[in-house]
């Protein structure tokens, strides 16, 4: 199910710092949508990554989705769009790593709380993954 939802996706969203963590998955993201970049510093070099729009805010991967989903991969954006009403879903995945660092994904939300229905869990190999629809 993960995957099929994944592969769901019309343009996935990310931060420039996992941009330049990824090296931009060589322009070819692994859920093979394409790529947002949200940020105030487009690289020097953008036409190397055609696929990769870079943006200074979500609207435009919603027009890159269509009618498709849009996923966000970044805490500070996740928790942007979810304060501005933008998200439906969320999606957390349990693994059993703990990093000890990095910016966590629902500190300092300005219009908490965010109530959410009773997950989807899905089971996977390393990892769970909890599925919320966010109440409106």
């Amino acid at each position: 199910m993960l995957r099929e939802v994944l592969a769901g996706a019309g343009a996935l969203v990310c931060g420039r710092r996992l941009f330049d963590l990824t090296n931009g998955w060589d322009d070819n993201h692994p859920i093979g949508a394409p790529v947002v970049v949200v940020t105030h510093r487009a690289p020097g070099d953008a036409a190397k990554w055609p696929r990769t729009t870079f943006v200074d805010g979500v609207a435009r991967a919603r027009e890159i989705a269509g009618d498709r989903h849009v996923s966000i991969a970044s805490a500070d954006i996740a928790r942007q769009a979810l304060d501005l009403g933008l998200v439906d879903e969320v999606c957390i995945s349990l693994v059993p790593v703990l990093l000890g660092n990095g910016i966590p994904y629902f500190a300092d939300l300005t219009d908490a709380p965010h109530r959410f229905d009773d997950p989807t869990v899905i089971q996977g190999k390393g990892a769970t993954h909890l599925w919320y629809r966010v109440r409106r």
